[in-house]
């Protein structure tokens, strides 16, 4: 069995002395069989044929469909014109475990990393390692494997996933361990052994995208530059908004406990729910977001992200939230909601402080439950009514009428001389 290369020392010594090692990132024990996390792209179907080579094992390729849009039997197809067994290619439809037990669980937090990006790449990569990790188990695979590059967020997400639900799990990176460092690289390899390259995957590609049901994310090349505007071309899931309806449209959504259940009246599933949000979302060209976010690796890098249904999701959320959550409750969540948002773009879902985190916001949805009517129009989604049977907000109090001695008004002096008070000391000590 070929073995790449490893255990280089670094160019530059530790203090002078001591020189730095890499470690060795392939085991020397051999690996028998591995699960792949397989799309059937040119990379993985690259991966697939190099596990075969570098480990002379038998590789069990694993398809998720997260609704990225895309036909997944040709996958199938690829697999098998690449040796792999029947028995031994698994594609599995998880759109409405997807949504219900990843996306919903993220959206009852509001969780937005570094305060704009919803996370729709971060949350499906706990699902897809978690069933890789089932398979293995399933097939009797002593190692899994994924396509992410030794640059990027994903290999953390995949790895910590990995080693959470499997903590003796051999993992083949083959990004951190072969030579193919370019596209050029990756299609000679291919057309050395037969594997198929479609026409758009000759030469450099523009840029590279991610696509589930929740968003599509497009990085580099073109969007490189973070000064340059981000291309029309780029832009696959949402419309113009420059174009969308001179109409504005609206619609109403039903939450129960935190979750979206239905659209405009009508009862839905998980994933049916988000894909009629994305829909309406997409004609109005609702949800693009241009970030220069801060990657767990340590660099930044410039990323479009295009999240139509998640973008409605998100907000109503908040809106139904506005009258059903007590001020202390509300306020707390959004001094948690940063950290929750963290430990999902750093990989952190199968953690005990993300499982804590989520008790907490699950019991604060109890009561999270009514209907929210929305706006939409030209790339804007905005709250223009609430209501819910567990509503705090009393137009009997809060009213600038008579409210027939429901609010005694001079009860605010004492409280405002009492949280005064602190600031009349510092004041008389300071102008002494």
């Amino acid at each position: 069995m070929a073995q790449p290369s490893c255990c280089i020392a670094a160019a530059t010594p530790y203090s002078g002395a001591v020189p730095l090692e890499r470690p060795c990132p392939v085991a020397t024990a051999p690996v028998s069989r591995v699960v792949l996390a397989y799309s059937g792209g040119l990379d993985t179907s690259v991966i697939l044929k190099w596990l075969q080579q570098t480990y002379a094992c038998e590789v069990v390729t694993f398809t998720a469909d997260l609704g990225q849009g895309e036909e997944l039997e040709p996958a199938r197809a690829k697999a098998v014109m690449l040796g792999i067994r029947p028995e031994h290619i698994f594609i599995e439809d998880l759109r409405e475990a997807f949504v219900r037990d990843y996306v919903f669980p993220m959206m009852r937090a509001n969780a937005l990393y570094e305060g704009l990006y919803l996370l729709g790449t971060s949350i499906a990569r706990p699902l897809i390692a978690k069933k890789q990790i089932e398979i293995a188990r399933r097939v009797g695979a002593d190692a899994v494997s994924h396509g992410a590059t030794g640059k990027g967020n994903d290999q953390v997400r995949f790895e910590l996933g990995y080693y959470a639900l499997a903590p003796d799990i051999r993992i083949i990176a083959p990004w951190r361990e072969w030579d193919l460092n370019s596209r050029e690289a990756l299609i000679a390899f291919a057309e050395q052994h037969q594997i198929p390259v479609s026409k758009d995957k000759r030469g450099e590609s523009p840029f590279s995208t991610d696509a589930n049901l929740l968003h599509t994310s497009s990085e580099g090349k073109v969007l490189e530059d973070p000064w340059e505007e981000v291309p029309d071309y780029v832009y696959s899931r949402t419309d113009d908004p420059a174009a969308a309806p001179d109409t504005p449209e609206y619609i109403t959504i039903d939450f129960e406990r935190g979750d979206a259940v239905a659209v405009d009246g009508e009862g839905l599933s998980p994933a049916t729910l988000l894909a009629r949000l994305n829909a309406l979302g997409k004609r109005h060209g609702i949800g693009r977001l241009d970030l220069v976010e801060n990657r767990f690796v340590g660099m930044k890098s410039r990323g479009m992200y295009e999240t139509p249904g998640g973008t409605i999701l998100h907000l109503a959320h908040r809106g139904i939230e506005q009258l059903t959550l007590d001020r202390g409750a509300a306020h707390l969540k959004d001094e948690l909601m940063p950290k929750y948002a963290q430990l999902l773009y750093n990989g952190f879902w199968f953690s005990p402080e993300r499982e804590m985190l989520q008790a907490a916001i699950d019991h604060s949805q109890a009561k999270v439950s009514g209907t929210v009517r929305l706006k939409l129009y030209k790339g804007q989604v905005a709250v223009v009514g609430r209501r819910s049977p567990n509503s705090l907000y009393s137009a009997g109090i809060v009213t600038f009428e008579d409210d027939r001695g429901a609010y005694d008004q001079r009860d605010a002096a004492g409280f405002i001389r009492l949280n005064a008070l602190r600031l009349r000391l510092l004041g008389r000590r300071d102008q002494a």
